[in-house]
């Protein structure tokens, strides 16, 4: 995807939530997708620092969750010590490996239609289903 593209596609969705374009928007999700994988708030950050001099720690993570609520990153809890977000936003797996940290998609359809009808007949809103299968991926077991 251009670079075009990726920049109307934030402006499209920033519009749309009623928020407007700035340069630590543009450049996070720049970063975000240029990384192209799973990566913390820190990592974004570290990447963005010489594009952003000065930026906050405290702002990628206010970006980025506007981000999520936008629909343009997905947010993964893999069990490690931070979160992970993921600029593939459409429904996945995820594999988490227990030595290493790594996290990886896996590429099966996910169908939450039961889960989150079960959360619903509990009175509550579901907003997203994740599916995490936890072990040893295939460089730690061959190291």
């Amino acid at each position: 995807m251009s670079t075009t593209a990726i920049d109307d596609r934030l402006t499209t969705a920033l519009r749309a939530g009623g928020h407007r374009m700035t340069s630590q928007r543009l450049v996070l999700h720049r970063v975000l997708v240029e990384l192209g994988r799973h990566a913390s708030a820190e990592e974004i950050a570290r990447t963005s620092a010489e594009r952003l001099p000065g930026l906050s720690l405290p702002t990628v993570y206010a970006t980025l969750e506007l981000f999520e609520d936008l629909g343009l990153v997905r947010r993964v809890d893999a069990g490690g010590p931070a979160a992970l977000f993921d600029p593939r936003t459409e429904p996945h797996a995820h594999f988490s490996c227990r030595r290493c940290g790594a996290v990886s998609d896996l590429d099966v359809a996910v169908d939450a239609t039961v889960a989150e009808d079960a959360a619903r007949a509990s009175g509550a809103e579901p907003a997203q289903v994740d599916v995490v299968v936890r072990g040893v991926c295939a460089a730690c077991r061959a190291g």
